[in-house]
């Protein structure tokens, strides 16, 4: 396994994959996997991200192993459709999931798989909010959603990114 620490402006990040796929991206406050292996086989996942956060990259096109059930691959892959500075909420990817799949699907459970996004940012969980349009939980702590969604929300601007959002932050 290999992982490196990652400088963006929402937080020191932790990338972590295999020699061919990243397989996490971790927050700061998390427990975090150990700087290990060859950090050369992370270089375009970081190459992507330094495009994304320099208003560049709006989609990321990247190798990724994501171990989830069927359901979890199924959401994780609706969100990887949700475009860039926009938002969906639980309900309406529970209700897209039950047409495409013919089953009723809850928007708790959505929640809940949305929550265990192995790779946040490169699948945006980010741009789920609730149904009245309000912030909910983030792995990354409510600040950073608010910091990537203002971001994407000014087409990339980058200077929705040099708030004092930070402060807000506790971690752990």
């Amino acid at each position: 396994m290999n992982a490196v620490r990652y400088e963006s402006p929402i937080g020191v990040l932790t990338l972590v994959g295999t020699d061919s796929h990243l397989v996490a991206l971790q927050f700061p406050g998390r427990l975090a996997t150990p700087a290990q292996g060859d950090p050369n086989v992370l270089a375009p996942a970081i190459v992507q991200l330094d495009e994304y956060f320099s208003g560049e990259r709006r989609t990321f096109e990247l190798r990724l192993h994501l171990k989830g059930t069927k359901f979890q691959q199924r959401v994780w892959a609706a969100l990887r459709e949700i475009p860039f500075g926009e938002t969906t909420s639980y309900g309406a990817i529970a209700r897209k999931l039950s047409e495409e799949v013919g089953e009723r699907f809850d928007p708790r459970g959505v929640g809940g798989a949305v929550g265990s996004t192995p790779v946040p940012i490169i699948v945006p969980c980010h741009r789920v909010v609730g149904a009245d349009g309000s912030l909910t939980g983030y792995g990354g702590g409510l600040p950073r959603k608010r910091a990537l969604l203002d971001f994407e929300s000014t087409g990339g601007n980058t200077a929705a990114l040099d708030k004092d959002w930070g402060k807000q932050l506790t971690l752990a």
